[in-house]
């Protein structure tokens, strides 16, 4: 027999770490943005991922829709306890979508949708990080309801969280740029990486040691008996980031974003292994979180049919608009 509650935990996890190493790099372009004055490096910077931002969003509204059809005390209680910092999110994102189809059409106006691009992208970004922290360190819920204040979600750990889902989006976002770009813009962000590099390895050392101060479940699964099966984690971290300095020092260019995404995919599988099974963490299973049977079952059918069409799409994208961009290409029309 099936167990579809996780499946669809299984499908969720997907779509978010989709969205997470897609759409990270491109708001981490906009989080960089301000280290780079010169409209010409801007405008490349922002023509590398125009053709495929409002694409890589679409593993949020499959990871928010597929929550709600499979997981509705999700909405019942994690979402009113986050409202604030993910309507400030959707501001951001707003405000980045806006002047993506503004700033290539505007002259005197261009430094205001600058501003918006960078300001967006650096609002959203943090806002998901302070509502992951959040998340991570738990929310009250009684009677399958939030049960909290309207500021539960700011604390020390959260605002943490936020700061270093920057890092870990501007890691992204020059990796993404190394890649793409060339000439004296690349060799730039070649020489910025690695200070993030240093700020990303310090941010996973300080939410993997203040975790398990917060919550006792995490920190009986890391310092337990499974301790054994998962060193290998923070062992891949490390040599990863390792790899990372030796790829820039080198003058690889697809080598710096592979494994700066294998140093996101495995803070998120550090993430996965902390709450399991837990989707409401500390106490809510996600059984116990999951609609009826028949609901799975229906909308799983249609999970199925759409997940492979979204996957396509992405490909064939970033097939198209594959190869390097330079001063002088067609930009956002």
């Amino acid at each position: 027999m099936l167990d579809l509650p996780l499946i669809w935990a299984a499908i969720i996890a997907l779509g978010v770490w989709m969205y997470v190493v897609l759409d990270g790099f491109d708001l981490g372009v906009g989080i960089i943005f301000p280290f780079f004055p010169d409209d010409t490096d801007r405008q490349v910077m922002m023509n590398s991922v125009a053709p495929v931002w409002d694409g890589n969003e679409t593993w949020m509204v499959l990871g928010g829709a597929g929550l709600f059809a499979a997981f509705p005390v999700v909405y019942s209680a994690v979402f009113p306890a986050l409202y604030l910092p993910l309507v400030l999110m959707l501001v951001g994102l707003i405000l980045r979508g806006v002047a993506f189809e503004i700033r290539a059409r505007s002259r005197r106006s261009r430094p205001l949708w600058d501003l918006a691009f960078s300001g967006g992208s650096i609002l959203a970004t943090f806002c998901q990080g302070v509502a992951l922290g959040a998340f991570i360190q738990g929310i009250r819920v009684v009677d399958r309801e939030f049960a909290g204040g309207p500021f539960d979600w700011l604390t020390a750990f959260s605002l943490f969280t936020g700061f270093g889902l920057l890092a870990t989006f501007a890691m992204l976002g020059c990796g993404w740029l190394v890649f793409k770009t060339e000439g004296e813009l690349q060799r730039r962000m070649r020489r910025l990486m690695p200070a993030f590099n240093l700020v990303l390895l310090a941010v996973i050392a300080g939410v993997s040691l203040w975790t398990p101060l917060i919550q006792p479940t995490i920190a009986e699964r890391w310092f337990g008996p499974a301790l054994a099966w998962l060193w290998p984690v923070p062992l891949a971290v490390l040599a990863c980031a390792w790899g990372l300095h030796r790829a820039l020092s080198g003058g690889a260019e697809r080598r710096p974003y592979l494994l700066t995404l294998a140093l996101v995919t495995l803070g998120y599988a550090g993430l996965l292994i902390s709450i399991w099974p837990n989707l409401i963490p500390p106490t809510i299973s996600l059984w116990e979180a999951a609609a009826p049977e028949s609901s799975l079952r229906f909308t799983l059918v249609g999970a199925l049919v759409i997940l492979p069409l979204i996957l396509a799409y992405t490909a064939w994208a970033y097939r198209v608009f594959r190869g390097k961009v330079r001063a002088g290409d067609a930009g956002y029309h």
